[in-house]
């Protein structure tokens, strides 16, 4: 059996790079392909994959022919074309390709349907799978259950969490668009906080989905990007109209679970932004038990420089030191490793030793599908005005079909957009 897992790219963008980063670090995985519906990116980022000796990192035409090429795909490309990536990956395995699994970055789906469509492919094909879910992988998150484990053990698991992430708002064009992206910030970051807040809950020694999900309270808002000279701002640089068909720029929300074995309930709070007007990318993540606690902020840096108004031209990317960063002066906070620190490198290796066992990673489509069904129920939610009762038949049921209104481009209905 080989020890190294050869996984083909879709996509060539942002976060791809950062894969690819996390990829340098351990010894597993290899970038053997790529392919992308911007050839020029496909041919930069194989170009370093060669150059860092990470694998071949050979430029397909498609996603078929790739993958009689190499042992796995990820899917990193933009999320409406998740579900016709997966059909040709299936046509691929009905034609001969021998994959092992195969990897998508969050979400799985836009909503319930796609998400249930893609492990319904994976099936088909028998194909192992992978959700990447990197905030789950952190290692100060990971750290802190170890740690505490004598105190969970004593007094019991954790009964309240809370989990943020914001920065000053996406990259590139498409996220902006709720059709294509599926949302706004809820969909793109919510996804993450919300899978923090249900496994820093679950009992140590637990699977991922062992908590049940009770309910789901949430609001959404648009509150920067609505206004008339931010809009102006998003017109100018991605060509995207939030006068016609905004999105929310903050969504915030609690969860309910329950233990099944003990009957305990507990919460998990989440918060999501795009209006984070501080140094760049904060992750944010504490939580409570009988007698303990714990608390992350990956904005308390052990490094920080600071860059004078004399020496500011100096720095010709400010993503270097932090991603999303806002500023090149002043105070700013330094990651040496964003890919490790944010568990890029620990869910790779994961999946990589997983595809090569010949099962599933520890977070599969399934799990996907489960944290899309939670998004989507705080999209119903806030739409609605009410608490969403997840143990409901017809709640559940509703949810198999719901396509929030923001995602449907109809945000105006639902948020408040400031006429100029």
């Amino acid at each position: 059996m080989s020890s190294t897992l050869r996984v083909g790219f879709v996509g060539a963008g942002f976060i791809a790079n950062f894969q690819l980063e996390a990829i340098r670090q351990i010894r597993n995985m290899e970038v053997a392909g790529v392919t992308s519906r911007t050839p020029a990116h496909a041919e930069a980022l194989g170009a370093q994959a060669r150059e860092s000796g990470i694998g071949a990192g050979r430029v397909y035409g498609s996603i078929g022919e790739m993958a009689h090429a190499v042992d796995a795909i990820a899917l990193y490309a933009p999320n409406y074309l998740r579900v016709a990536m997966m059909e040709e990956i299936v046509a691929a395995v009905n034609d001969g390709a021998a994959l092992k699994g195969v990897i998508c970055e969050k979400p799985l789906g836009r909503n319930v349907a796609e998400a249930r469509r893609l492990v319904e492919l994976a099936d088909a094909a028998n194909l192992h799978t992978a959700y990447f879910e990197n905030q789950l992988f952190m290692k100060p998150l990971r750290t802190q259950r170890a740690q505490l484990a004598p105190q969970m053990r004593a007094m019991g698991p954790p009964s309240l969490v809370r989990s943020s992430e914001e920065h000053g708002g996406p990259h590139e064009a498409w996220f902006w668009d709720p059709t294509r992206q599926g949302g706004g910030v809820l969909s793109d970051m919510g996804c993450h906080s919300i899978a923090v807040g249900w496994y820093a809950l679950t009992p140590l020694d637990k699977p991922p989905l062992f908590l049940e999900p009770v309910s789901v309270t949430a609001e959404v808002a648009l509150l920067k990007w609505g206004l008339p000279q931010w809009r102006a701002v998003l017109q100018e640089q991605f060509g995207i109209d939030y006068a016609q068909t905004p999105a929310e720029d903050f969504a915030t929300g609690v969860i309910t679970y329950r233990n099944p074995e003990s009957g305990q309930l507990v919460k998990a709070q989440f918060t999501n932004s795009w209006m984070f007007e501080k140094q760049g990318l904060r992750l944010l993540m504490d939580g409570m038990g009988p007698g303990y606690a714990f608390e992350v902020n990956t904005l308390a840096s052990s490094l920080q420089v600071f860059i004078g108004d004399a020496a500011a031209d100096a720095i010709a990317d400010a993503e270097k030191a932090l991603e999303k960063s806002t500023a090149s002066r002043g105070l700013l906070t330094v990651h040496h490793n964003e890919a490790d620190l944010y568990g890029y490198t620990d869910e790779n290796a994961d999946a990589a030793e997983a595809f090569l066992a010949g099962r599933d990673a520890m977070l599969d489509w399934r799990y996907g599908l489960e944290i899309t069904r939670l998004v989507t129920a705080a999209y119903m939610s806030a739409e609605q005005g009410r608490t969403v009762d997840l143990t409901d038949a017809a709640v559940q049921h509703e949810l198999e079909s719901y396509v929030p209104l923001i995602q449907q481009g109809r945000g105006r209905e639902v948020l408040h957009v400031v006429e100029a």
